[in-house]
C-alpha cells in the first residue's frame, strides 16, 4: 500500500505541471493582449485607424446591429464612417473592465467595455466581447462583437 503513494503523488504532480505551464502563458498571452488593446487605443487617439486595426486579422468577422462585416478593409469602412469625421476621430477610445481568458494555447476571449468620450458629444460605451487567434505574426482578433 506505501508503495502505491510514491506513484499516486507522481501523478498529481506531472498532471500539475502542464495546468502550471498553461498559467504561465496565459499570463503572457494576457499581458500581450493588453498591450495590444492599449496600441490599438492610442492609435484610434491619434487618428490612425490603420494601427488601431493592426492587432485585427485580415479576415476578421465585425459584428454590427446590421449583421456581420468580413475582412479588415470592411471594419475600417464602417468605423471610419460611423466615428470618424475629416480623418479623425469624432471622440477619444479607452478600454475599461478587460478580462482575459485563456481558450488553449493558442485563442483567447476578451470582453470588457469601450468608452468613447470627448468631441463636445455625451460619452459612449458598451460592450465588446472578442476571439483572439496566435498567429505568426502575433496574437490577432478574430471576431469582435460590440455593442
Amino acid at each position: 500500500m506505501l508503495q502505491g503513494i510514491p506513484c499516486v503523488a507522481l501523478i498529481l504532480l506531472l498532471a500539475a505541471v502542464p495546468a502550471a505551464a498553461q498559467t504561465s502563458g496565459g499570463r503572457a498571452a494576457e499581458g500581450e493582449i493588453r498591450a495590444l488593446l492599449g496600441e490599438s487605443a492610442a492609435a484610434w487617439n491619434r487618428a490612425d485607424l490603420d494601427g488601431h486595426l493592426a492587432d485585427n486579422a485580415d479576415s476578421i468577422t465585425f459584428m454590427t446591429s446590421k449583421g456581420p462585416i468580413v475582412g479588415k478593409a470592411g471594419t475600417a469602412d464602417a468605423l471610419r464612417r460611423g466615428f470618424f469625421r475629416d480623418g479623425k476621430p469624432v471622440q477619444s477610445l479607452r478600454f475599461e473592465q478587460v478580462s482575459v481568458r485563456p481558450l488553449g494555447g493558442a485563442h483567447a476571449l476578451v470582453v470588457g467595455r469601450f468608452v468613447l468620450s470627448g468631441g463636445g458629444q455625451p460619452d459612449r460605451s458598451g460592450w465588446f466581447s472578442t476571439v483572439w487567434e496566435r498567429q505568426p505574426a502575433g496574437w490577432r482578433v478574430i471576431h469582435d462583437h460590440s455593442s
